[in-house]
């Protein structure tokens, strides 16, 4: 078998077994498919579905890594010139994969998937510019004792914004969406901006 041949394999095993993984969710939920049933769904055998993947969890984290190295290659193409455009091609990239992330964060999803979404997009929110603010508006500093906390409270609030449009069938386009979600976080932290950093304790008590 030549090299071309078996990787022309290995992709489609790959394509069959993310199939049945969104339709299992679908039907009997993330926590209750085994990998017995995904090979069934997509009928190949377990020695295929164990020579690309260790467990379900390792399925979902290789199309989520493969999803979102697409989504952040995209997002530097950008440059830092228009940090709303990044929103807008988010949100672009999750209509484009819209059956995988509905099925993946919707009730029958996987908690730990919503972990994983999050921490991403912590991190992306911390990578453009510390937050995701609207258009017209420039960045506003938060204090040090904030910094964990508000961008992980906004990231958990684009997860659900995600959620909520795909279960509602995508009712405004990624650009709508961008805009409204980019305008809620940076209302977020322009609050935080005006927090006052906790004094330090008292040492000479």
């Amino acid at each position: 078998m030549t090299q071309k041949t078996e990787n022309l394999r290995v992709r489609r095993t790959k394509i069959l077994l993310r199939e049945a993984l969104i339709a299992l969710i679908e039907k009997k939920g993330f926590d209750a498919l085994t990998v017995g049933d995904l090979t069934e769904q997509a009928m190949v055998s377990r020695a295929a579905f164990y020579r690309n993947y260790q467990d379900k969890y390792d399925l979902v984290e290789q199309i989520f890594e493969e999803a979102m190295g697409a989504l952040f290659g995209e997002i530097s193409a950008l440059g830092r010139e228009h940090p709303a455009d990044v929103w807008v091609t988010f949100f672009e990239h999750i209509a484009q994969y819209d059956r995988l992330y509905r099925a993946l964060l919707g009730s029958k999803g996987s908690p730990w998937f919503v972990r994983k979404m999050r921490a991403d997009l912590v991190h992306l929110i911390k990578e453009r510019g510390h937050h995701p603010h609207g258009p017209h508006e420039s960045a506003h500093p938060i204090p040090p004792f904030a910094d964990e906390f508000v961008p992980d409270i906004v990231s958990t609030m684009f997860v659900e914004a995600i959620t909520w449009w795909l279960e509602q069938g995508q009712p405004s386009t990624p650009k709508e969406m961008a805009t409204r979600t980019a305008l809620l976080a940076s209302a977020v932290f322009r609050e935080a901006s005006t927090w006052v950093s906790p004094r330090p304790p008292d040492q000479s008590a």
